[in-house]
């Protein structure tokens, strides 16, 4: 039978030729030569003080904004291509040489930064009020304000030029000792050795006794690399560490809060909803442990399917039901869906050499996206191309907003995939035709839950203390899995009977260098697509262009006045996400009900 859709990306249609592209390489060279002009232009650049010094602003800006689209659209391709084949050297020595762009850009950024901080407020003032740049008001206070916290230029300007072979190369090395770790998992009598990303997908058999032992292969994996990841993680977190100091932060989630746009007072008000809903979670662990017959709940059950859930669908099947289901809230989505899916923007296929996990890169100059995940043909593959289209669609909302002010930060980020997730996630439950694959799917919206309650909490958790002994010294190998023991069983409110002690080192979150604190945006993303969610069913048709509005909106303004402008509700405090907390664990009592027969 022929597919439908291919499992495989379009990478030509953006630079012909993969790595050696001769069209990629001449962008390279161009991006260097541009940003080189750029900087030699903002060192002689008028005072904005007069009609032609503020024109010039304006050009220089443009000019950097254009930049800007364009390195992210090399980049993005770059990534694809290590994602695709970690074993791709030439891929290996493009994202090196990008890494030096990205310096270059980031030293660029520097300048500009400066000669903002130094401009009197009276004259920044007027340029805020220039019709020229009004859609920049707020990316240009931001930049303002962060300016007024940052080193002296040349300072930020020498440890930017640093970073490419210290802090980056950190993440870097990361990837490469993923690209070696192999997992041997048996089946049908054969053994085969597999990339951690396709070794994953297995703990979703819903054999107990296969879980365990592809468990015990799994830790044994990356305890091999284990001293090899310590370090890495240690020197990522020295770097850090070492600017914060610098810049007279005492707080370690000082840098997260900035970059996602968010205050202390909300991320506390969301953890403490999430407290409050653990537990009737861990009563659904327990439910489970005893329907599994495994006795107990283990980090290796977290995907395990039951009962209907071993039920496969065909990648076109699920483009097929993502496709309908987006199509009943959004007809813009479900249209842009197709449209995913009929230009291969999706790099789907299971296949050894892979990178593991999913991700989706905008590429602005083609105006498109591409997608990046391993489809296993089970229910929470199905939600992976979902929340990842999400992530596409709000992409595609923004394109001809100015590249600035696209820049949206990582909680908010997660709002539009989550809420895609949620859609389909909802209508598989609301259309199963068996009780029993009611049930399996209801298990796998409440497994989405304990992951971002408890999985993602453990790894907030893990990250504050690791930071707290890092600055004491280099953590051990040892002390690192101490840490990441006791924050799984903080975060599980000590139901996980077999935590994952060398999570620290195969979670790749841990080590990314653009996002600090990889980890509670998640969440934020979840509950607070929740509450849109809500709104969206309440609502009905009328919502979705005001989901398109709030969506457009999230790279011009903190996440409190998002919250407040489009939905009416305050961030910081505790009812807002009480309520998405209540919405997100509704399904946990008629879960119960339904397996009632096992107490």
């Amino acid at each position: 039978m022929t597919n439908q859709y291919r499992l495989t990306w379009d990478l030509d249609s953006v630079f012909a030729g993969g790595a050696k592209s001769p069209e990629l390489a001449g962008q390279m060279d161009q991006l260097a030569e541009t940003l080189a002009a750029l900087k030699s232009r903002l060192d002689t650049l008028p005072s904005p003080e007069t009609p032609e010094g503020l024109t010039a602003w304006h050009e220089l800006y443009m000019g950097t904004q254009q930049l800007l689209d364009r390195g992210t659209q090399v980049g993005a391709f770059i990534g694809c291509l290590n994602a695709q084949d970690v074993r791709d050297m030439d891929a290996k020595l493009l994202m090196g040489r990008m890494s030096q762009i990205g310096a270059e850009f980031g030293g660029l950024e520097i300048f500009w930064r400066e000669r903002i901080k130094q401009l009197p407020e009276q004259v920044w003032q007027t340029i805020l009020a220039d019709e020229r740049f009004r859609e920049l008001a707020f990316p240009l206070q931001e930049t303002r304000e962060r300016a007024l916290e940052a080193l002296p230029a040349a300072e930020e300007s020498l440890a930017n030029d640093l970073s490419v072979d210290g802090y980056h190369a950190w993440g870097r090395l990361y990837q490469t000792i993923v690209g070696r770790v192999t997992i041997p998992v048996e089946e049908d009598g054969k053994v085969q050795k597999l990339s951690p990303g396709q070794a994953y997908n297995k703990f979703s058999n819903p054999d107990p006794a296969f879980r365990a032992q592809l468990f015990k292969n799994w830790e044994e994996a990356w305890g091999e690399s284990a001293e090899l990841c310590a370090s890495a993680l240690n020197h990522l977190a020295g770097f850090r560490l070492a600017m914060y100091k610098r810049r007279g932060w005492d707080s370690v989630m000082r840098e997260p809060m900035i970059d996602n746009r968010m205050t202390q007072a909300t991320l506390d008000a969301m953890w403490g909803a999430v407290e409050g809903g653990k537990e009737i979670l861990v009563k659904y662990l327990e439910r489970k442990a005893k329907l599994m017959g495994t006795g107990a709940y283990h980090w290796y059950d977290e995907n395990a399917p039951l009962g209907a859930a071993t039920r496969k669908v065909s990648y076109d099947e699920a483009a097929a039901f993502i496709v309908e289901h987006f199509g009943r809230f959004s007809p813009k989505m479900a249209n842009f869906a197709r449209t995913a899916f009929e230009g291969c923007w999706i790099e789907a296929e299971d296949r050894p050499g892979k990178m593991p996990g999913g991700f989706c890169t905008p590429l602005p100059v083609s105006r498109q996206c591409r997608i990046f995940l391993t489809f296993g043909g089970d229910p929470g593959s199905v939600a992976t191309v979902a929340h990842e289209l999400g992530h596409a669609f709000h992409f595609d909302v923004m394109w001809d907003i100015p590249p600035m002010a696209r820049q949206y930060a990582m909680n908010v980020a997660e709002t539009a995939s989550t809420f895609a997730e949620l859609l389909t996630a909802k209508a598989a439950i609301a259309t199963a035709p068996t009780a029993e694959e009611k049930l399996a799917l209801l298990d796998e919206s409440i497994r989405r839950s304990v992951t971002m309650f408890m999985n993602i909490h453990s790894r907030f958790i893990f990250e504050n203390r690791f930071y707290e002994a890092r600055k004491k010294g280099l953590v051990s190998v040892d002390r690192l899995n101490e840490l990441m023991v006791g924050a799984q069983q903080d975060a599980f409110r000590g139901a996980l009977a077999t935590p994952h002690k060398y999570f620290w080192a195969s979670k790749g979150h841990f080590y990314g260098t653009g996002v600090p604190f990889y980890n509670f945006p998640y969440t934020f993303g979840f509950l607070f697509s929740a509450g849109i969610y809500a709104r969206a069913m309440e609502e009905g048709p009328a919502f979705e262009q005001k989901y398109i509005d709030l969506l457009r909106d999230t790279g011009r303004m903190t996440t409190e006045e998002l919250a407040r402008r489009h939905l009416g509700v305050d961030l910081t405090q505790p009812a807002f996400w009480e309520s998405a907390v209540r919405i997100v664990t509704a399904d946990v009592p008629e879960f119960l009900r339904l397996t009632a027969a096992a107490e």
